[in-house]
């Protein structure tokens, strides 16, 4: 799984819209779309927040572990 499908997945299972999930890491809708529909590529910095946001380690975000932490 790469780290599209788990941006997504994360943010449906938290029950978010991309709006609120572009707040975080400061993207509009569209340009959080972007990233998520592989348009856009994600910053490290913004991994960063994401994975402190879900609490879930970068290895888990970009799929090099199915474990969380």
């Amino acid at each position: 799984m790469d780290y599209r499908q788990r941006m997504r997945e994360l943010r449906e299972d938290h029950d978010l819209s991309q709006a609120e999930v572009g707040k975080l890491i400061q993207k509009s809708q569209q340009g959080y779309s972007h990233i998520e529909n592989g348009r856009a590529e994600l910053k490290i910095e913004d991994l960063v927040v994401l994975c402190r946001f879900y609490q879930v380690s970068a290895d888990y975000m970009v799929g090099l572990s199915e474990k969380t932490r």
